[in-house]
């Protein structure tokens, strides 16, 4: 069940004509934005299915850079987001892919700056509601509408025990758990939604562990 309320079918407070093509596309901007964990320098987004052929009439593309640069979904700024990216000098590539996607309402976005890139992959399943469904290659299943942290792991004995042992210290609930590897025995990425935003202290202890590289949050 992907709705838990009719206020989910209905949609979010929202700037624009589509809960699909506008709220949904300024959350995945948002979750690029908060995994890329500062505003980028340029971006290249790419619009799959539906995205592709009415990004512009129904202003996915004006709400998916209002997300990156961290604009709610009924940010009143998400209109001139296009405007306001030009004038930070945020430079933005808009692509039209031919490639039928899985999902009708699929996004590709690749985030960077001179320190690093981020690309991820997100879909608008209705009423504002998101997942995200390929981070840098590895495929995940994350919402987006819950706080959660990302875990980049070597793929060893006991690295995901002892991620759960550190939220279960500090009496976090799990609400839902997801591994992902490209190849046994290499990099693996845990995704975890929890139940409320945590602290940096406990984000620090998880990044401090053996075979963990990097840890990335979402805050509700």
């Amino acid at each position: 069940m992907k709705f838990r309320s009719v206020f989910d079918i209905i949609g979010p407070v929202m700037i624009g004509p589509s809960s699909s093509h506008t709220a949904g596309a300024a959350r995945i901007g948002r979750v690029a934005r908060n995994l890329f964990n500062r505003e980028p320098k340029w971006a290249h987004i790419s619009f799959y299915g539906s995205f592709a052929q009415t990004y512009k009439g129904h202003g996915t593309d004006v709400a998916i850079v209002g997300g990156l640069l961290d604009f709610d979904t009924f940010d009143e700024r998400i209109k001139e987001s296009l405007e306001i990216a030009r004038k930070k000098k945020m430079k933005i590539t808009f692509r039209e892919e031919e490639a039928v996607p899985e999902h009708p309402n699929t996004a590709k976005i690749t985030v960077g700056d001179d320190d690093g890139e981020l690309e991820l992959v997100g879909i608008s399943i209705g009423g504002g509601k998101i997942e995200i469904i390929e981070l840098n290659g590895f495929k995940l299943r994350l919402s987006g509408h819950n706080p959660a942290i990302l875990v980049v792991h070597d793929d060893r004995f006991g690295a995901i025990a002892s991620v759960s042992n550190i939220l279960a210290k500090h009496q976090i609930n799990i609400g839902q758990m997801e591994v992902s590897r490209k190849e046994k025995g290499k990099m693996a990425l845990m995704t975890i939604e929890v139940d409320h935003n945590l602290e940096d202290l406990v984000i620090d202890e998880i990044a401090a562990l053996p075979n963990i590289t990097q840890v990335a949050r979402i805050v509700d």
